[in-house]
């Protein structure tokens, strides 16, 4: 048998151990093309640029005839 806890572990030192497994939303920053919100290290995914390059081309949408 191997070895046992001599006492209970209250729910207050349970949960504080926990509290740092809490999940916190991404890191973001502003693009310098665009403004809009990316990933840093990511590829902007409005715009298509990294490093004040175009990387990615975007597609244009097509206009509907009226």
């Amino acid at each position: 048998m191997g070895p046992l806890p001599k006492r209970k572990k209250s729910k207050s030192r349970a949960a504080s151990r926990l509290s740092h497994n809490a999940r916190k939303p991404p890191a973001t920053e502003l693009c310098p093309q665009c403004h809009n919100p990316r990933l840093p290290h990511h590829v902007c995914p409005t715009c298509g640029y990294y490093n004040g390059r175009e990387v990615v081309k975007k597609k244009e949408k097509k206009k509907a005839a009226a």
